[in-house]
């Protein structure tokens, strides 16, 4: 997942509000929330490490782990997405179309499903849900 930083647009707004309130309510039942920023998507990740990791914990909230910038396509993608891609191919093919794509992993590190940018956090609370074995 990436995030802009210069007037954060709509998009990100709802994902991070979204995924820290799915992070408070589920963490204690075992959510893990792991957030991968990638300049790949109209360069809206511009910032240092440290500046993502400032604005996504100080604006956002966010108490789930913001991890270094990384490529998630093409010949440099991570070794992580190329898993997550090869595992859940998207609507129009593999490759990442946009910021805050999300894939939801079980306990045994299998991909269970995959959603779209657009695909509003709150609206995969049932399938956590069912993953965590709660409702």
């Amino acid at each position: 997942m990436a995030w802009p930083y210069s007037g954060c647009s709509k998009l990100t707004d709802t994902n991070y509000k979204e995924l820290s309130a799915l992070y408070e309510k589920y963490k204690d039942k075992g959510l893990e929330i792991l957030a991968f920023p990638c300049n790949q998507f109209g360069k809206q990740e511009p910032g240092s490490n440290e500046e993502i990791e400032e604005t996504v914990c100080t604006r956002f909230k966010a108490e789930f782990p913001v991890f270094d910038k990384i490529e998630v396509n093409g010949k440099n993608a991570d070794p992580l997405y190329q898993f997550l891609k090869a595992e859940k191919g998207g609507f129009l093919g593999d490759g990442i179309k946009w910021n805050f794509t999300k894939f939801l992993v079980n306990k045994e590190g299998q991909v269970v499903d995959r959603f779209a940018p657009t695909t509003s956090p709150l609206k995969i609370n049932k399938d956590i849900e069912k993953l965590l074995g709660s409702s």
